[in-house]
């Protein structure tokens, strides 16, 4: 599909956007031509000093800074707070599960930093019960997170206690799906009663699933992972609308849409990546099929270009429809969503992928590092923190990976330099509570997805190491290598 056929049905001008009259707000016809890559020369012209063995050599020192700090004051707790020199626990306040070790595995591996892998394993072999966790936990998430990390570690190390430990926190997530009316899961279960709860899920926590399922049946030989997962993907596909829309929010229970907005954007986002993954993974044409339908109708109902007032340019972003309609809503923006570049190319729809890209690269004239919410009308932050989001870097990443054009390379170094000035305390790298301070406004977390996710993306790009297959390779939503994964002899 070329662009302009994603984008000629979107004419904005002369309409209102969420309430807002577009009279002066420089809305311009859909199919615009998208500036050319390397306007924001600022950030397309940094190359590492060094090298780019030097950048990774940077990267892998700031790994080390933090995960030492973590060793030092929160190890076999859940996440450091580098700021205070504490810790909290991300499931259940009373139970840590070593979540920062659980993600730190594969990347600690590539990064040949083996005695501190070996560490980790350890941590996991004698301490990690997660059915002693008393809170309900969110299926989405454990999966992503736990599942995931510790199937990536298995994959690195031949560990088999990380592998049964998977098997074992799926088999607690899988009464979710197999008792669900429609397939769909519910949104939590708890560990240790096994009580299931939140008929009404999201769609990124329903189809978020498939990569870490797929992949523990694979490793099993059990395909009920696999099909609860695939099931769960089409109760949502099946639910479609006649323009070929879903919405965000489905009640699992009677297969009625709670909340009957499409989007690209969070809580749907990596529904849409799952999809593809579906294919891309396991080569399953369902999957295949189920994305090209989606996402081909959520760009042509969704892709807006917007030119704010004084701007010489506009930028494509996506907005929020009515599944049903296609009547427009909300344009606010969502950094989480800066990953649909990546995906937009990773489908063959370079040309979009790399506009979408440029749309947020363009927020980074007025901000040092991009804020969770933006207005792109006026570009201004309507969520002013920062919370070490990994997703325009896995954009650069993924698009890197396509064309190695070291342009991406170039923006991801860039990233990196003001992320690390921004974010980098005493103790490690930590979340911002406001980006448009200065200096930025810290908080006091290192989310552990930063280990798994940036900091991977990071060194896979720079480094070329020799632990990793660049050619055929999968990493999921979490950042989790699934595919390509080369164990030194």
């Amino acid at each position: 599909m070329t662009r302009s056929e994603g984008l000629r049905r979107r004419t904005l001008l002369g309409g209102a956007v969420a309430g807002t009259a577009a009279v002066g707000v420089g809305l311009t016809p859909a199919g615009t031509a998208a500036a050319a890559p390397g306007d924001d020369a600022d950030l397309d012209g940094q190359m590492p000093p060094g090298g780019w063995a030097a950048a990774a050599a940077d990267v892998r020192n700031e790994m080390l800074h933090t995960w030492n700090s973590y060793k030092q004051f929160a190890w076999g707790h859940d996440q450091l707070m580098p700021v205070t020199g504490g810790f909290s626990e991300f499931f259940d306040d009373a139970h840590p599960v070593g979540l920062t070790i659980v993600e730190a595995l594969d990347t600690l591996f590539f990064m040949g930093l083996d005695d501190e892998v070996a560490m980790g394993v350890a941590w996991i072999r004698d301490h990690l019960d997660f059915h002693a966790v008393a809170q309900p936990v969110q299926i989405f998430e454990t999966n992503i997170r736990m599942v995931g990390g510790l199937l990536s570690g298995y994959l690195a190390t031949g560990e088999t206690v990380l592998l049964a430990k998977a098997k074992d926190i799926a088999d607690i997530l899988l009464p979710a799906f197999q008792h669900s009316p429609t397939g769909a899961p519910y949104r939590f279960v708890n560990p240790s009663t096994g009580e299931l709860s939140g008929p009404q899920n999201f769609l990124a926590e329903i189809g978020t699933i498939i990569a870490e399922f797929g992949t523990l049946s694979r490793l099993v030989g059990d395909d009920k992972y696999y099909q609860a997962a695939k099931n769960a993907s089409k109760a949502v596909f099946d639910r479609r609308s006649p323009l070929n829309l879903v919405g965000t929010t489905l009640n699992i229970e009677t297969g009625a849409w709670v909340d009957p907005t499409a989007s690209v954007h969070p809580p749907v986002d990596s529904y849409f990546e799952y999809l593809f993954d579906g294919w891309d993974l396991f080569h399953d044409r369902d999957f295949k099929a189920w994305f090209d339908l989606l996402n081909t109708s959520s760009v042509a109902h969704e892709a807006v270009f917007l030119r704010p007032p004084g701007q010489p340019r506009e930028h494509l972003w996506f907005a929020r429809v009515d599944m049903n309609t296609g009547v427009l809503g909300s344009l606010r923006q969502v950094e989480l969503t800066a990953f649909y570049a990546g995906l937009l190319g990773q489908a063959g729809n370079f040309a979009l992928g790399n506009a979408y890209l440029d749309s947020w690269t363009s927020l980074l004239s007025r901000y040092r590092v991009l804020p969770e919410v933006v207005d792109p009308l006026s570009g201004v932050a309507t969520g002013k923190g920062n919370a070490l989001r990994p997703e325009y870097v896995d954009s650069c990443f993924n698009l890197w990976l396509l064309t190695r054009n070291d342009r991406y390379r170039r923006l991801a170094f860039a990233y990196y330099l003001r992320q690390k000035a921004d974010s980098r305390v005493p103790n490690g790298w930590t979340v911002i509570d406001d980006v448009t301070t200065t200096p930025a406004t810290h908080g006091d977390l290192t989310s552990g997805y930063w280990y798994s996710e940036q900091m991977k993306y990071w060194y896979l790009m720079f480094s070329g190491t020799d632990r990793f297959d660049y050619r055929n390779n999968y990493l999921s939503t979490e950042g989790n290598v699934f595919r390509g994964v080369r164990r030194p002899h």
